[in-house]
């Protein structure tokens, strides 16, 4: 393939990703997701001649790959709702923060991406400390039941768990690169840290996309959450770490077998081990990329 050919593939790459969430970019956050760094004055010319042949289109300073200015429209509502959304996520991430075993958290999902629609949750992302994750993970989602009773359950996604004792994240796909580039630190500073320079395989997908790191922070244990690591940090508590994440399963599988559907039609699953949980509603990631697959083929990219 010839250097301009492959050069205006980087970019159709790009747009084709967002173009399964009907999610135009301006110039600077297509140079972000690029595979491979271009000066500004070539993104600028790839992208005039991309615009001269109709193969890509610009409303609003937004590059799609259609002729509509509607998914620039939603864009922008959808921009303006995230914007007013992100204090409150801070301040709740920062609440979940003070749970016991809790050593780091971001939020993750469109609102870590600056959108929300009309009906979005507020998703974190959080680690825990090695070997309990599963009294973490309970502690918070009782908490979270109390949630439903004021009807504010949506700003509480604890969607993605994992502990200190797995911080790779194994799929390494385009999807997964996107999630972890994209997270929004909210607190643990130190244990972020660590676990964007481990998954430092990301940046083969974005080797341009500046990273979010928390500047600095107070890393204060509230007595509560110092007293109930202390009661669990023995054999009892490794008994009860086993017997929760036996349980969690167990009433997990039960859910998927009897078909549960959750507020948005998918059925009700959650991927379980002894040092992740993650939701998987209608196998999202599976999903993805076999939408971006497909759409790699249909622009002949591939």
């Amino acid at each position: 393939m010839p250097a301009h050919r492959a050069d205006e593939a980087s970019i159709l790459k790009v747009l084709a990703y967002f173009d399964i969430f009907q999610y135009p970019l301006t110039k600077y956050e297509i140079s972000q997701f690029l595979d491979k760094p271009f000066t500004e004055t070539n993104l600028d010319e790839l992208l005039q001649q991309l615009l001269t042949t109709q193969t890509i289109f610009l409303y609003h300073n937004f590059y799609s790959l259609h002729h509509n200015p509607l998914p620039a429209h939603r864009r922008k509502v959808g921009n303006l709702r995230a914007e007013k959304m992100l204090p409150k996520a801070f301040k709740i991430g920062s609440f979940l923060f003070r749970f016991p075993f809790v050593r780091a958290i971001a939020i993750s999902g469109s609102l870590s991406k600056n959108f929300a629609d009309e009906k979005a949750d507020i998703d974190y992302f959080i680690i825990t400390r090695a070997n309990r994750l599963w009294i973490a993970r309970t502690i918070m989602h009782l908490f979270k039941k109390l949630t439903f009773i004021t009807g504010h359950q949506h700003y509480f996604c604890m969607n993605y768990y994992i502990d200190e004792e797995a911080l790779l994240i194994n799929d390494q796909n385009i999807f997964t690169a996107m999630e972890i580039v994209t997270l929004v630190p909210v607190c643990g500073k130190a244990v972020l840290d660590n676990f964007f320079t481990i998954n430092s395989w990301s940046s083969r997908f974005f080797p341009s996309f500046i990273k979010a790191h928390l500047q600095s922070e107070k890393t204060v244990k509230p007595w509560y959450k110092r007293f109930a690591e202390w009661v669990f940090d023995n054999n009892t508590g490794d008994h009860w770490e086993k017997w929760m994440l036996k349980i969690t399963s167990y009433r997990w599988e039960k859910k998927s077998r009897k078909g549960k559907l959750n507020k948005n039609g998918h059925i009700m699953k959650l991927i379980t081990g002894k040092h992740f949980a993650q939701s998987n509603p209608g196998a999202f990631q599976e999903k993805v990329l076999a939408l971006y697959q497909q759409k790699l083929i249909d622009l002949k990219l591939i």
